[in-house]
């Protein structure tokens, strides 16, 4: 048992150990694709997604050196007819490229030490197959494939490190690339050395124009996801079993870590942040403990046209259309904001809806992340209304009309300069963005379905927050009396008779004709029934 040859079962054990989701049916799938044309997988996706736990689930099953059966007795995979093929019968190579990154002394010698410290190991167990002075990982286990007769099963956990790492020392990221083409560029030599490999990181492979640097590798990212989508995270059914066996409230995790949503998987969690809050046995913000919002913050205030519209109608709550195939798969080459916004949806900061292809923040761990980011100068306004949300809340429950006014009247001509656009839709935005903290107490739908037709915004209070109902109805160049009048014509209130408290009745009206010192182009009625 090695550090990269046959590393063992320890890091699967240690996981079984503690709270455990059982993900061995990926198993199943690559036990199917060894030997074959599809043997080489490379799975992208965020921090906290349980990349690394993958990787040491499939050293434990595969590695030769230790026996793993009693690991995987009652998982999924054990009752797959795929279980005993591959069992404990391969050599491992497990590489932690994120390891070499921080172990290295100068970078630029990192290609030289990853194959210089595997190589080592090799030659303890494979001592005469491995010519003297030998440095070449590739033909090293090209030699022992063809001289001792075996195969090997290849793991790479945190491939990107590299570029994540040294993003802008091209020289030598071309020189890890060229290590990985010389591992896996197909061919006779790869198919006699190699069973099958599987690669995790957070961006997917490294793009050169149009083509991947490793086109023999089948990849699976969060806007491709394909047959792994239940592996990407935690599955709706996933956890509520946790929240049942740990007395955790279904809703609040939902609300907290959910929103991440592909073709084959509509609910798709946060596993590290789920995995948490059952530990800790509180629902809280985990994020932080694993990302610094300033590389959020880095991203987001990049100079590209349309940027930052795009960021403030999601931080309203729109889902933003969004061209995925232009980006590199690096944290350099982007060339417009569709390439920022493609890596926020490989970091996590965003989720993608494949069939639409739109973008969206996905769920109130992320959007606090949010709330830190837009913080600075740069945002303005913008940040400055997520900033008062709570107190322009407080002002709505005490009927301050006055105040809100004046609030929404800052917002939203700070998002109407942005947008570039004004209408109901940007003062929507503009509302939404007003009372972005709103969402720590309260479900915001807008057109929700309620008596004769369909309220513009309604708050709907989450359990055992106390705070009571909204109905907001926005009018543009009429008056706020009227938004007040259609609730009640429309009976809009009636679908949240059952909410706790009071329900609030807020009308706003926009009339950008307005003029005159003492003429208001946002006017707000508030009415508690």
């Amino acid at each position: 048992m090695g550090m990269y040859l046959n590393p063992g079962n320890m890091g699967f054990q240690a996981i079984r150990n503690g709270v455990y989701v059982d993900k061995t049916g990926l198993i199943d799938y690559l036990n199917r694709t060894v030997n074959t044309p599809l043997k080489l997988t490379s799975v992208s996706r965020p921090r906290r997604f349980g990349k690394s736990f993958a990787a040491k689930m499939l050293c434990a099953y595969y590695d030769k050196s230790c026996d793993s059966r009693a690991l995987f007795e009652g998982l999924e995979i054990s009752g797959m007819e795929s279980f005993e093929t591959g069992l404990n019968k391969y050599d491992v190579i497990y590489l932690d490229i994120t390891w070499f990154v921080s172990t290295t002394v100068d970078i630029n010698e990192i290609v030289g030490d990853i194959q210089n410290s595997i190589i080592s190991e090799l030659r303890e167990k494979f001592f005469d197959f491995i010519p003297d002075g030998e440095k070449s990982l590739p033909r090293v286990l090209s030699e022992i494939a063809g001289k001792a007769g075996i195969q090997f099963i290849i793991i790479i956990d945190e491939w990107d490190a590299l570029f994540r790492e040294a993003k802008n020392n091209e020289k030598i990221q071309k020189e890890y690339v060229q290590l990985l083409r010389g591992l896996f560029k197909g061919g006779m030599t790869t198919d006699k050395t190699i069973a099958a490999a599987y690669m995790t990181g957070i961006l997917p492979i490294k793009k050169y124009g149009t083509e991947s640097a490793l086109t023999d590798f089948r990849e699976y990212t969060m806007t491709k996801p394909g047959w792994l989508a239940k592996y990407v995270g935690f599955t709706e059914d996933e956890v509520k079993a946790l929240c049942e066996e740990y007395q955790m409230d279904f809703e609040e995790v939902q609300t907290w870590y959910d929103g991440y949503s592909f073709s084959r998987v509509k609910h798709v969690y946060s596993p590290n942040s789920v995995m948490s809050a059952v530990q800790e046995g509180e629902i809280l913000n985990y994020w932080p403990q694993t990302e610094s919002f300033e590389s959020l913050k880095e991203y987001i205030e990049m100079d590209y046209d349309g940027l930052k519209g795009a960021i403030v109608e999601m931080l309203g709550g729109s889902h933003i259309p969004v061209k995925i195939s232009t980006f590199q798969n690096d944290l350099t080459s982007f060339k417009n904001k569709n390439d920022v916004l493609t890596l926020l949806v490989h970091l996590g900061y965003l989720a993608y809806d494949q069939s639409t292809r739109e973008a969206y923040i996905p769920n109130l761990e992320v959007m606090e992340a949010f709330e830190d980011a837009v913080s600075g100068e740069k945002w303005g306004a913008v940040g400055e209304a997520i900033a008062n949300s709570e107190k322009l809340l407080s002002a709505t429950l005490r009927g301050d009309e006055a105040m809100v006014a004046e609030a929404l009247e800052i917002i939203h001509e700070s998002v109407t300069s942005v947008l570039q656009y004004n209408d109901e839709a940007s003062l929507s935005c503009a509302i939404t963005i007003a009372y972005y903290t709103a969402k720590r107490y309260y479900s915001i739908v807008r057109e929700f379905p309620s008596g004769k037709g369909f309220a513009d915004l309604a708050f709907i209070p989450r359990k055992g927050v106390g705070k009571p109902a909204m109905i907001v109805e926005l009018k543009y160049e009429k008056d706020a009396d009227t938004a007040i009048r259609q609730i009640h014509d429309n009976r809009y209130g009636g679908a949240l008779k059952d909410c706790f408290g009071n329900l609030f009745l807020v009308g706003i009206n926009y009339d950008k004709n307005a003029v005159g010192e003492k003429a208001k182009r946002h006017t707000c009625v508030i009415e508690r029934v």
